[in-house]
């Protein structure tokens, strides 16, 4: 196979990029898309066990455990209730709730200064923090229900959403150029056509994934589909388990470096593994479409293909996703929290219809004192996620789509 010749990035420590091709041909990439196909994946993996039966018997990497023994290691059948997960917001909770909003719009101040201090919540605030526990070192995930998002305009609506997560992890990410710090999920195609690269600006499926550079994933239901749109969450540290124990080699292929799609001219792909052992814990960090592209956005044809056991690997994460996960009960007026570095996410595709037009907003948050250590490698990430002063934060209170998934060929 070809290679590309490999260049350090200047500022991004742990990176490594390319922009090279020294054979001007395109790179071959296995027969993979976006959508994860069952039969593709069972006829990889047949094809490479006879090609190698002693896959199976691989060691794992040096230092991996053999299995991880934590209450953030679940599947499906370990809930019996939404009870366990869901916390049921009492009416003297929401007028405190209400009574912060009033209190932060007397102080005239700009939104990237929402924080504890500027939206009290004096009993709230401790149920909050104990939440936060659980997302770190629990099971990983909760459910807020429910805000009464049609008492309220949708800038009061953003000021709920970001002082009640200020509670739960203070730390606002970049998600958008110019300061963005919020982000809209919601069926843009009619009005961006041709302009997509990433699902959530569609009714399509999305598939388990986690997002990019940030502990923990956030989303606030405005509006919730005419049908569908159901949204998953799976424990990426089961995964880990099962592929442990079954098949070690997919994760040593993980652990070691992926060519990470960039869609960049001057530095078009990053070199770095998705999954990691640190301080006792496991981190996996990947989006699918990074390595197959989606709609606008298609795998750059000038950098390395992934390989045939990075392929394997890809389908073999989703599928064992979907088989451990959890269909969340998202209701107008939830607030949904999970720990990104151990909980993959996806949705159920979706149809609108008229005012029942599913409209969700995105934090990506960090709680410095329970945040866990990040890997070197994906340090750079995290610093540009998270290197936003509050005055320099804005909040888009429309929906746009984000500079980073907006459709290019490079």
């Amino acid at each position: 196979m070809a290679t590309a010749a490999v260049l350090s990035a200047p500022g991004l420590p742990g990176q490594f990029k390319s922009s090279v091709n020294p054979t001007g041909n395109t790179f071959p990439q296995p027969d993979i898309e976006y959508h994860p196909n069952r039969e593709k994946w069972q006829a990889r993996t047949a094809r490479r066990l006879r090609e190698d039966p002693l896959l199976p018997t691989t060691p794992l990497p040096p230092g991996f455990p053999q299995e991880l023994v934590s209450p953030l290691v679940w599947e499906c059948k370990d809930w019996q209730s939404e009870k366990q997960w869901v916390y049921d917001l009492s009416n003297a909770e929401l007028r405190e709730i209400d009574d912060a909003v009033h209190h932060f719009r007397s102080m005239n101040l700009p939104f990237g200064y929402i924080s504890k201090e500027t939206f009290p919540l004096p009993t709230l605030g401790n149920a909050l923090m104990k939440l936060t526990n659980e997302l770190h070192y629990g099971r990983g995930f909760f459910v807020l229900r429910t805000i009464p998002v049609a008492s309220y305009s949708r800038e009061d609506n953003v000021l709920i959403y970001a002082g009640v997560s200020s509670w739960v992890a203070p730390l606002r990410g970049l998600q958008d150029k110019d300061g963005g710090v919020l982000s809209h999920i919601k069926d843009l195609t009619s009005t961006y056509p041709g302009s997509i690269g990433g699902p959530a600006y569609t009714t399509d499926k999305q598939v388990f994934h986690t997002d990019q550079g940030s502990d923990i994933v956030s989303l606030f239901a405005l509006e919730t589909a005419t049908e569908g749109g159901v949204s998953r969450i799976s424990s990426s540290w089961r995964v880990y388990n099962e592929l442990a124990k079954t098949r070690p080699d997919l994760i040593k292929t993980l652990s070691e470096p992926w060519p990470v799609d960039e869609w960049d001219e001057k530095y078009p792909f990053t070199l770095r593994p998705l999954l990691y052992y640190l301080d006792e814990k496991i981190i996996i960090q990947y989006a699918r479409r990074y390595f197959t592209g989606f709609l606008g956005l298609p795998r750059s044809s000038t950098i390395p293909p992934i390989t045939e056991a990075q392929a394997e690997a890809l389908d073999a994460l989703h599928f064992l996703a979907e088989k451990f996960s959890l269909g969340l009960n998202f209701q107008k007026g939830d607030i949904q929290y999970i720990n990104n570095l151990s909980i993959f996410h996806a949705r159920d595709g979706f149809r609108d219809e008229g005012e029942r037009t599913r409209h969700l907003l995105r934090f990506w948050l960090r709680n410095e004192e329970l945040g866990w250590k990040i890997p070197e490698p994906l340090l750079p990430l995290w610093e540009k996620t998270f290197d936003v002063t509050p005055e320099a934060q804005t909040f888009a209170f429309e929906p746009v789509i984000r500079d980073a998934v907006k459709a290019r060929r490079l």
